[in-house]
């Protein structure tokens, strides 16, 4: 069987999601083109080598409508005969995205393909794309009680796995802990792009707190409790904060995808393979537990145990999610986001699949790890689940 590899991986900084972020000044257009061009640059590679460019992007509208990937790939110089597709599997989306180009080179329909992702936070807010939305009668009829925002379902999953606040505060903790080390030992320089603002270059992670404590985050009020949400579920007493959660988040990833056999012919080296691919559906009321059926479906098909993987990247959308999985799977702790997730990192929903990718890469690269895991719960109760074998 064909190989599909991936040979580079580019992402921005991570700027806060809110007006006065330090990419919030970017359109998301500009910011998407930037990750496309570099791994142009840093590859020798022609625009018009590229068949195909699929990008991730959950809210898409206002400066994200009208096709994000296709205006990217245009802003960016693109050749004009290079396709583009925006891809919405929520916060999947980029993941999902790495999945369809690798699975186009493994068919043979792509040579080589570009996946990536973009979300500008602060410029179109998570959730506009719902705004004036009415509830469909297929699903008022199907969940007559009705649904409920993730953060709510992050409080459902703490409350189902009897997790403390402390134990979702000293999870944050340490994410910020890990992140600051790896930028401190410059884990994340080879993949990292500066961006140019008006205000000068961003050039690391706006969303890493030095220093946090579980003292300081036990100060944060829980951030999901309303009185409709509290007479619906007495049994929750409400631990979900700021605190313990990903930031609203600006930036772009993406990732180089080719056949192993084009790789050869180029004289590009691939850095990893896809050994395996997943994608669930899970229970929309808890919405966030998709990985962990993810998991078990992607170990099936692979083959392989816990034990072969050498990291799990499982995206930390509130700390109760890869806590959960952890505790299903009996996980290593020290294996699971080992330089720290999207509660240090950032979680620009469009481009979070994508830049996991690219952490999950480099770890197994600097630690000579051979398996690595990846898994991120999705909006609605859907997660994707991706294994990589180092080369």
């Amino acid at each position: 069987m064909r190989q599909a590899v991936i040979v580079d991986v580019v992402r921005t900084p991570s700027g806060r999601g809110k007006p006065g972020g330090g990419l919030s000044g970017v359109h998301p257009v500009d910011l998407a083109a930037g990750v496309l061009t570099a791994l142009l640059e840093r590859n020798g590679l022609d625009s018009r080598q590229v068949d195909d460019v699929l990008m991730g992007c959950v809210s898409q509208l206002g400066d994200q409508g009208g096709n994000i990937a296709r205006q990217a790939a245009l802003a960016a110089g693109f050749a004009e005969s290079v396709p583009a597709a925006t891809i919405d599997r929520q916060c999947g989306s980029s993941q999902q995205a790495a999945h369809f180009a690798a699975q186009g080179v493994i068919a043979g329909a792509y040579d080589i393909v570009i996946a990536a992702g973009v979300e500008s936070m602060s410029r179109v807010p998570l959730g506009s794309s719902r705004t004036g939305a009415t509830l469909p009668a297929g699903i008022a009829a199907r969940y007559p009680e009705g649904l409920v925002g993730q953060g709510v379902s992050a409080e459902l999953i703490a409350q189902r796995w009897g997790f403390t606040r402390d134990e979702l505060d000293s999870f944050s903790a340490e994410s910020h802990r890990r992140a600051t080390d790896a930028w401190s030992r410059g884990a994340f320089d080879s993949q990292l792009l500066p961006v140019a603002t008006a205000d000068g270059v961003l050039a690391r992670d706006e969303t890493v707190r030095a220093g946090t404590t579980v003292e300081g985050l036990a100060g944060l009020a829980p951030a999901f409790r309303t009185d409709e949400i509290v007479a619906r579920f007495p049994e929750l007493d409400f631990k979900i904060t700021p605190g313990n959660s990903s930031p609203l988040t600006d930036a772009a990833s993406a990732v180089l995808i080719m056949g192993e056999d084009t790789a050869a012919q180029l004289g590009l080296a691939p850095r990893a393979r896809f050994h395996s691919f997943a994608v669930v559906g899970d229970d929309p009321m808890l919405m966030l537990t998709g990985p962990i059926p993810a998991t078990r479906r992607i170990l099936e098909r692979s083959g392989l145990s816990m034990d072969d993987l050498d990291a799990y990247e499982v995206n930390e959308a509130f700390a109760s999610v890869p806590l959960a999985w952890q505790r299903e799977f009996d996980a290593d702790p020290a294996k699971l986001n080992p330089w720290g997730g999207a509660i240090a990192l950032g979680h620009a929903v469009g481009a979070s699949g994508t830049r996991l990718l690219g952490t999950l890469v480099a770890h197994l690269e600097a630690t000579d790890g051979r398996f690595g895991l990846q898994t991120m719960c999705e909006g609605g109760g859907m997660a994707n689940a991706t294994i990589i074998e180092r080369l």
